[in-house]
């Protein structure tokens, strides 16, 4: 089959779904990931074809919401209030232009289209106008349940009040689809239709969703309509060539596991003071660390720690003794297959979801929101989780049954059959 994989977002929202491509074409499919330019290294190093999307508009996204985190417990009002409308318009102008984006890069020859949760909106009428079958590929739970809350709010016990709130995040996250959906239907011709009805029609059909992440970490909810899956973890693809640079692999073997501390994409606060609290808070602990820059250019200059950039995140986390991480849903994934403790430190969206969900699994003592961090929380956090074997031990004893997991293979599956 000719395989269109659409993905927009973060590295996060991206690597995942190298391993899923590269399985795919290893079962004989045609597979090709559209997906930001910005990736087109990280897509072409697993062997697959990528078309690139015509601009990256969550960049904005995410700084917005950078600056609405800054502006959060401040006295200054209507700082937070411009931060907040500034949040709110960087989401429509990022939903607004994937529409161009998607519809450039759909190949009406395909077979199947593949789609993450931000893609679908979009993707899913592109490939219902051009009469092409189409799964969802999502790495959070959007479907409301009565198990758990939305993902988009905190983590709450099971109860009904769990599917009101998750019908109420769903009317919220298809209102930034707004503008999007007209401009969408103008292109196309088609008569205007509500994003419910238009997610109204999708259960309907059952339309199906399959989850890359694993049912020991989130179980399937009982109470999910047929056509909802939930596959397992899709482990980003590994370059066979790459190799470590000296001073990371120098720096490993002079001492004991060091704690790796990073955000990813994440801009959580200003450099200078997380690199600062990055600092005293190893020095306090008695740890080493290794700091990844990530894209808020944090380094962070002290002794037994050295600042790096990015680096495959199976091969480093299981070296290291602790991770302090944004719990994005890629970077949780990535941690937990490492079986080692965490520290997560969320930002924004479902990174407060996944975080709690760490602390229940019993992988980590607790969670820093990012408005909260200090140095001494931070080196607490540390301390506990690396001075404490039960972390380590739940840890491992969790990363084991990720590995008996196949997530990747069960998707492959669901595509055989749908080739006949």
């Amino acid at each position: 089959m000719r395989i269109q994989l659409i993905t927009v977002g973060t590295m996060g929202s991206v690597a995942p779904y190298t391993g899923l491509g590269h399985r795919l074409a290893d079962e004989g499919h045609e597979v090709e990931i559209v997906t930001h330019a910005k990736f087109a290294e990280v897509v072409g190093c697993c062997g697959l074809r990528m078309r690139p999307l015509a601009a990256d508009p969550f960049e904005a996204l995410i700084g917005a919401h950078s600056r609405l985190q800054g502006a959060q417990g401040s006295p200054d009002a209507p700082g937070a209030l411009r931060a907040l409308w500034s949040l709110r318009s960087a989401t429509g102008l990022a939903t607004l232009g994937l529409v161009d984006g998607i519809l450039d890069a759909v190949d009406p020859t395909a077979d199947l289209i593949l789609l993450s949760t931000l893609a679908a909106p979009i993707g899913a009428q592109v490939a219902e106008y051009h009469r092409i079958p189409s799964i969802g590929v999502f790495l959070q739970p959007e479907v409301p349940t009565r198990e758990f809350a939305p993902c988009a709010t905190a983590w709450r016990p099971p109860g009904r009040a769990n599917l009101l709130r998750g019908r109420a995040a769903n009317v919220l996250l298809d209102s930034f689809y707004g503008a999007a959906r007209r401009r969408l239907h103008t292109r196309l011709g088609l008569t205007h239709r509500s994003g419910h009805r238009l997610r109204s029609a999708r259960e309907r059909n059952r339309w199906p969703i399959w989850h890359g992440y694993s049912p020991s970490v989130v179980p399937r909810p009982a109470d999910w309509r047929p056509g909802l899956h939930v596959a397992g973890y899709w482990w980003p693809h590994e370059c066979p060539n790459w190799q470590p640079p000296a001073l990371v692999a120098d720096f490993l073997t002079a001492g004991p596991p060091p704690v790796l501390i990073g955000f990813g994409s994440m801009m959580p606060g200003d450099p200078r003071r997380l690199g600062e609290i990055a600092a005293r808070a190893l020095r306090q602990a008695g740890l080493r660390g290794i700091v990844q820059s990530g894209s808020v250019g944090l380094s962070v200059v002290d002794d037994d720690v050295i600042t790096v950039g990015a680096l495959p995140h199976g091969w480093l986390m299981p070296r290291t003794a602790a991770v302090v991480h944004h719990a994005g849903a890629g970077t949780t994934a990535a941690a937990l297959r490492a079986g080692v403790p965490a520290v997560p430190v969320p930002v924004m969206t479902d990174q407060p979801w996944w975080a709690a969900r760490l602390v229940q699994l019993g992988v980590s003592p607790q969670v820093l929101p990012c408005t909260e961090l200090t140095a001494g929380r931070l080196a607490e956090a540390l301390g506990r989780a690396t001075g404490d074997a039960g972390f380590a031990r739940r840890s491992g004893a969790l990363a084991a049954r990720l590995a008996d997991e196949d997530g990747s293979g069960a998707v492959a599956r669901a595509v055989a059959e749908l080739a006949g």
